[in-house]
């Protein structure tokens, strides 16, 4: 009878109870972060809890009515779901109705109004000059400029890697030394001399503007000023005054920092939103800034914001400042002092971490080709989807019980091991799709209750393969110990070819599908991998521990082992062949 190897496998043979702590340790944490979280059950889908359904419809500027075709309605859908659906689990549909309208179905426990503004908004992001800006109030003194404490930080244009730091401290603090008739003035004379400038033709073609190009500068200047002295960006209709201004052209904004709003005279845009490549938001550990939004410029982009930072860190406050205006809204004015080049920069603003996500995600999805209207935000009810939930538990419930019988049939005192995997697999999955909803927006519809259905057997099946092995072992005469610790390798290959078959077929099925069945997809790799973590941490353990029992050593007949019951034969020993006799005439 051949004794079990040495080196790892004695070793992992001697502590198993090493590995059964470390699942338990697992399973404590993760039940205690759930609870911690506020989220002790999975958030389900549309189709189980109901939701929010919101129709957008595509319009079309005058004389752009091309614009909304299959190709531009696509690319809308295609931008729409990844804002909306993340990783794609979140359960979130978003699919065109004829050929204008597109259909947004939102779970229960998303913020519609939210969910509105992400997909329907067009993210134009746009770095405009500051030309002039003081606080908001409506009454008739106000605080003069207060860009001293706003500022952005960088190298010299030599340090490739340098960053520009964005950031919105305004206070409304300041003492009210300047009327709003001397603020007026200011935004004025600035207006006059960006317009000015702009109109003029270069030097070498001529020394002044012509007198209908200063007119006209100076008749748009007097209405942009008129503009900015009657704005009051506390009131909501007029806090996106600038949403809809062309690049190219000068324009009035309003900005919140910290409760307190601001109105801007803006220079035309400098840097648009395709110059980003690339945005995220990250916590700043380092400094007070908390959450930032970093974004990576394309070569072009990097180039025109080193353009625009090294021109205006050349005037003086607040004609050094820079507004980056999101949909007409100004979230950040930074003040430079060179410029900035790396192509890299960071805005921050005391946003909390949900502001610094949702604009990131805007941001890093782009504008959408085409401008949407909400036409109708209509309830959904999940009366159908609790009644097919209801089938599907039952049905999961009638399969465990097969299942649960099956191993108390054929594998008797195996089961004890067998079950108790079982519980720790559903409890594992169980917490770590609450978690998950949270986390990354999972939600639990029917086919990922399927997905987690059908994992049943795939664990089951992992069990079957292990106690096989080990009672192959037993039938060639071996005893329990060295049979587990033999049929442990060969079992181990099985399962973990089989298991990675199963996670390679819903890895497929996550990327070409879209909808309901990628939640199929993400429970079943989900349970496969947790299978695997299963069965080498708890079962392989468990069964090691088990194996030194009498009752489970000594082959009982409900044991599962029986020798006798599977046919095992006594092994072979080796005997010593006599002697033959000596020849007396030899001798």
């Amino acid at each position: 009878m051949a004794a079990p190897k040495r080196g790892r496998s004695a070793s992992a043979q001697s502590k198993p109870w090493r590995s059964l702590a470390l699942i338990l340790i697992a399973i404590v944490a993760l039940t205690g972060g759930m609870f911690a979280s506020g989220h002790s059950t999975p958030r389900l889908g549309i189709d189980l809890a109901g939701g929010t359904s919101i129709t957008l419809r595509a319009v079309a500027q005058p004389g752009e009515e091309s614009s909304i075709n299959k190709t531009n309605m696509d690319t809308a859908v295609d931008i729409m779901n990844r804002r909306v659906n993340g990783l794609g689990v979140s359960e979130a549909e978003v699919q065109t109705q004829g050929s204008r309208n597109i259909i947004v179905n939102i779970p229960k426990g998303t913020n519609s109004e939210e969910a509105r503004q992400q997909v329907g908004t067009t993210a134009k992001l746009y770095f405009r000059p500051v030309l002039a800006t003081e606080a908001s109030t409506g009454a008739a003194t106000t605080s003069p400029s207060p860009s001293a404490s706003s500022s952005a930080s960088g190298s010299p244009s030599s340090s490739p890697s340098s960053k520009a730091t964005a950031s919105s401290s305004k206070t409304s603090s300041a003492t009210p030394t300047a009327t709003a008739t001397s603020q007026g003035r200011a935004a004025s004379d600035a207006l006059k001399a960006d317009a000015t400038s702009s109109a003029s033709p270069s030097a070498s073609a001529s020394a002044s503007p012509s007198a209908s190009s200063s007119a006209a500068a100076t008749e748009a200047a007097a209405k942009l000023e008129a503009q900015y002295t009657a704005l009051d960006c506390s009131k909501k209709s007029a806090q996106t005054i600038g949403k809809n201004a062309k690049a190219e052209d000068a324009t009035v904004a309003c900005g919140q920092v910290s409760g307190v709003w601001y109105k801007y005279v803006l220079g035309p845009a400098a840097v648009d939103g395709t110059d980003v490549k690339k945005a995220a938001a990250v916590l700043n550990t380092t400094t007070a800034a908390g959450w930032q939004v970093t974004m990576d410029f394309t070569g072009k982009g990097g180039d025109k914001f080193a353009k625009v930072t090294g021109e205006l860190a050349k005037n003086t406050a607040p004609q050094n400042e820079f507004g980056i205006v999101l949909d007409g809204q100004v979230v950040s004015s930074p003040s430079v002092s060179s410029s900035i080049t790396g192509g890299s920069a960071e805005i921050s603003g005391s946003f909390t971490q949900e502001e610094a996500q949702s604009l990131a995600n805007m941001l890093s999805y782009g504008a959408l080709p085409l401008t949407f209207k909400t036409d109708s935000v209509t309830t959904v009810t999940a009366a159908l989807g609790g009644e097919q939930l209801h089938a599907g538990l039952i049905a999961g419930a009638i399969g465990l019980a097969l299942v649960v019988l099956y191993l108390l049939i054929f594998y008797r005192g195996l089961s004890v091991i067998a079950i108790p995997s079982l519980l720790v697999s559903a409890i594992l999955t169980y917490v770590i799709m609450a978690l998950l909803g949270p986390g990354i927006g999972f939600a639990l519809n029917l086919p990922a209750v399927c997905g987690a259905i059908v994992a049943i057997g795939i664990t089951a099946d992992s069990f079957i393969v292990f106690f096989e092995r080990i009672r192959d072992e037993i039938r060639e005469g071996r005893s329990l110990r060295p049979s587990v610790e033999r049929a442990w390798p060969r079992a181990r290959r099985t399962i973990l070819v089989s298991d990675f078959v199963s996670f390679l077929a819903a890895a497929v099925l996550f990327i070409v599908t879209v909808g309901k069945v990628q939640g199929f997809a993400f429970t079943l790799g989900l349970t496969t991998v947790l299978d695997v973590v299963v069965v080498f941490l708890f079962t392989k353990p468990l069964m090691t521990i088990l194996a030194r029992r009498k009752f489970f050593a000594d082959g009982h007949k409900w044991s599962g082992i029986d020798p006798k019951a599977l046919g095992a034969k006594p092994p072979l020993r080796r005997t010593r062949r006599p002697s033959a006799p000596v020849d007396p005439k030899e001798a």
